[in-house]
């Protein structure tokens, strides 16, 4: 039986919606994909997921033991079963995978299973080099802590040394500048018996905005539908037809995220970056598994043509995975259908069994890096949380900004005047309740300050006039180009990003509705006096900044660079120094009337 393309698009519909009645003929194989996201190195339980609502009661998920386990009894029920992961495998880890350079992630992956992991944006954090060896393996070329798996129990090479990742990373469009060639293949092709299922791994196209500049150079990030679409006939003269695109690009749904939300497509994605590109794709795509957003949906969109094909996120850092199924025609090679489930990584489910072998690596790199997360470095009064005004200010940010700016101030540090710290940069809470180390209420460990601030970015401090300063501030909302380079995005943010201000630095802003004119000059002043646009300021920022990340491009134009210490050590010096550390004021970042 041939079936048309729409028909095939109708079968395609009502798999994804759960339907049981959608007939597919017989003669056919059943491709089973397990997908997850955003895994950011999360070895260990990042602790629980809500079942319904705000009140409901939570449920311990995740861990890479955990996961390995449900991928058995997936494997166990169709051995014809592909793991992959649509990006941020790694970067912005915890400790106990960042501490070793996320080799533990890799070795646990290896042994879990996975085959293809398109990169994500974090993937480039140490550049291009370094993911390269998490590729092929080897140390670390300058830090003792890498190469540790034999003393965790994780499998190494011959010599003895990270053996690299058994999965292929993808990266359909990432191209090296000067060759035009891509860094790691475009695509993998999987043979089921008489079926060939085709996978493209790629990253956003605005990759080179939210990396570190210096992690990117001499690479280039291609439109993500347009890579995929001249992907096709190649794809196709290889006899493949059924085509699964893993994209490290996103969509958010105004839905809580919890256990009874994560199967639904509410707000369809509408505005979201990741619509336009499923909406672009060729027709021989049969299902994108997506990432970026950490969020979980599971949708049906229109590709090129207005078919509707299924596109699934996993949510992030282990908690959910997707249960996929592919029906593929064995004589045409097409899709019949496909169905989508997202699955909670539920730790109480009494028929997954973890996989020990993995947690026994798991706890040797615990056991290496304990000594080290455990340790004491300060004590706080309160919670210090991202929480913000409607300004944009927390008490967090106001804490980590006057760590900067102190470990900067002194003559001969860099004599800075102020400090700015982007937002995206604070990863988590630090919390007054002891954690499960028992360290007690209020004190702060090593870890805990790591989980704030786990990039490894070191300071700058550079020479900014008042002007700069302004359009600085300019730049942290949407649709303000000004000083862009040619290239950028057209429309500037998008979304807000206010900075984080130290001590002494003060302004107002509000949204006029007129790019770049959001915020009064005379507003901006330091230590009560008004920023003299033509005078000229020190101010500190951390290297993804000053190398223009985060779209805040004027900071390229600073003159008079010197570098400081890492971002963890500032924050671990001012701990030290204070305690005990009262939460900021938030009282630097106003509205203006």
């Amino acid at each position: 039986m041939k079936l048309t393309r729409i028909a095939l698009g109708i079968a395609l519909g009502m798999a994804a919606n759960g339907c049981a009645h959608a007939v597919i003929p017989t003669g056919t194989t059943t491709v089973k994909i397990v997908a997850f996201n955003d895994f950011h190195g999360q070895i260990e339980s990042p602790g629980t997921f809500r079942l319904t609502g705000a009140s409901s009661p939570a449920t311990p998920v995740g861990g890479v033991d955990w996961l390995a386990g449900y991928i058995a009894k997936y494997r166990a029920e169709n051995p014809t079963t592909t793991v992959v992961s649509a990006g941020d495998l790694i970067g912005a880890t915890p400790l106990i995978s960042a501490l070793f350079h996320d080799e533990p992630t890799i070795e646990t992956m290896n042994m879990t299973g996975l085959e293809f992991n398109a990169v994500g944006n974090h993937e480039f954090d140490e550049g291009k080099e370094e993911l390269e060896r998490m590729q092929k393996g080897g140390c670390h070329p300058t830090d003792p802590n890498s190469c540790k798996g034999a003393e965790a129990g994780a499998p190494v090479n011959d010599e003895g040394e990270f053996a690299g990742a058994d999965f292929k990373f993808l990266a359909a469009n990432v191209e090296e500048t000067a060759t035009g060639k891509t860094i790691f293949p475009p695509y993998a092709i999987k043979h089921y018996g008489k079926v060939r299922v085709g996978f493209i791994g790629m990253t956003l196209k605005e990759t080179p905005t939210i990396v570190t500049p210096t992690g990117v150079a001499g690479l280039q990030f291609k439109d993500e539908a347009a890579t995929v679409n001249a992907l096709i006939p190649k794809l196709k003269a290889r006899g493949v037809e059924a085509i699964v695109v893993l994209v490290h690009q996103g969509g958010t749904v105004p839905t809580a995220q919890n256990a009874s939300t994560m199967n639904s497509c509410s707000g369809d994605l509408e505005g979201t970056p990741l619509k336009p590109i499923v909406h672009a794709l060729d027709d021989a795509v049969d299902l994108v598994i997506s990432g970026h957003t950490h969020q979980a949906y599971n949708c049906l969109i229109a590709n090129q043509a207005g078919r509707l094909i299924p596109v699934t996120s996993a949510n992030s850092i282990g908690r959910i995975l997707t249960d996929i199924d592919l029906s593929v025609d064995n004589k045409t090679g097409h899709v019949l259908a496909v169905s989508a489930q997202n699955v909670l990584v539920d730790r109480a489910d009494a028929t997954v069994t973890p996989d020990a072998a993995i947690k026994s690596v798991v706890d040797g790199y615990r056991a290496l890096a304990t000594p080290i997360a455990n340790r004491v470095i300060g004590s706080i009064s309160a919670s210090l949380t991202r929480d913000s005004t409607g300004a944009g200010e927390s008490t967090l940010g106001d804490v980590i900004a006057d760590a900067q700016l102190e470990a900067t101030r002194n003559p001969g540090f860099g004599d800075a005047a102020a400090a700015f710290m982007n937002p995206g940069g604070i990863r988590a809470n630090l919390s007054y309740a002891s954690s499960p180390a028992g360290e007690g209420d209020g004190k702060v460990t090593y870890g805990e300050a790591f989980t704030v601030q786990p990039f490894g970015n070191s300071l700058v401090t550079l020479t900014l006039t008042g002007a700069q300063i302004h359009t600085l501030l300019e730049q942290q909302f949407t649709g303000c180009t000004e000083g862009y380079p040619a290239g950028a995005p057209a429309t500037g943010q998008p979304f807000n990003r206010i900075l984080q201000v130290s001590a002494g630095f003060s302004y107002e802003w509000k949204e006029k509705g007129t790019a770049c004119d959001n915020v009064d000059p005379a507003s901006i002043k330091i230590n009560g006096v008004t920023v003299d646009p033509a005078a000229s300021y020190r101010v500190t920022v951390n290297n993804f900044m000053a190398d223009g990340g985060d779209q805040l491009y004027v900071l390229t134009q600073g003159s008079d660079r010197l570098g400081g210490a890492q971002d963890i050590d500032a924050l671990e010096a001012y701990l030290t120094a204070h305690s005990p550390v009262a939460p900021g004021a938030r009282d630097r970042i106003g509205l203006a009337p």
